[in-house]
């Protein structure tokens, strides 16, 4: 039986990070996004990046992975804002799993366990954006909660898309949704 854990993300993660975001982009993203676009992507490029979030000074930034049997198969990413937007002071940046892990509460997990770390930079609303097509995300987010505080169009290495942006303003009881899914990780 596979053994899954959510732990705080460490430099020697950066690599596997990036192969997750890089597969979940491909996968989440095929129809929403061009096709060269995605076939592009570069795990080396995105591992630059993760490397540099996981080796950086002590921050305000969170991410955390979600393993199965050691190997990481999705993680999270949260950080304070430099000014809050739209009334929330703290922003989920990222969330991926692999495809075959997904709806089976890693997801569920991976919020909770970066929610608590930037509660713990003292956060009190957490925004996270998503593309707008991107009906799965969307689900999960209404699923706990989140309500959609706009959406809008915007550039992303220069395509033209729409993205929502949800938010959550009471953080206690998006922990308190988390928990009630009875999600047990060791």
């Amino acid at each position: 039986m596979s053994e899954a854990a959510i732990r705080p993300a460490t430099p020697a993660d950066a690599l596997a990070i990036a192969q997750v975001r890089v597969d979940a982009w491909r996968t989440t993203y095929r129809g929403l996004m061009p096709a060269a676009y995605l076939a592009a992507m570069k795990v080396e490029d995105s591992h630059v990046l993760w490397n540099r979030v996981l080796t950086a000074a002590p921050n305000t930034t969170s991410t955390v992975v979600a393993t199965v049997d050691g190997q990481v198969v999705g993680f999270a990413s949260a950080l304070m804002l430099a000014e809050p937007k739209f009334g929330l002071d703290a922003e989920l940046s990222a969330i991926y799993l692999d495809r075959d892990r997904q709806r089976a509460g890693l997801g569920t997990g991976l919020l909770a366990a970066v929610l608590a770390a930037q509660r713990r930079h003292g956060a009190t609303g957490l925004l996270t954006w998503v593309i707008a097509g991107n009906r799965g995300a969307r689900a999960f987010y209404e699923r706990y909660g989140a309500e959609l505080v706009v959406e809008q169009p915007f550039q992303w290495d220069g395509m033209d898309l729409v993205e929502a942006g949800y938010g959550w303003r009471d953080l206690p009881a998006l922990a308190a949704a988390c928990a009630a899914a009875g999600i047990t990780l060791h």
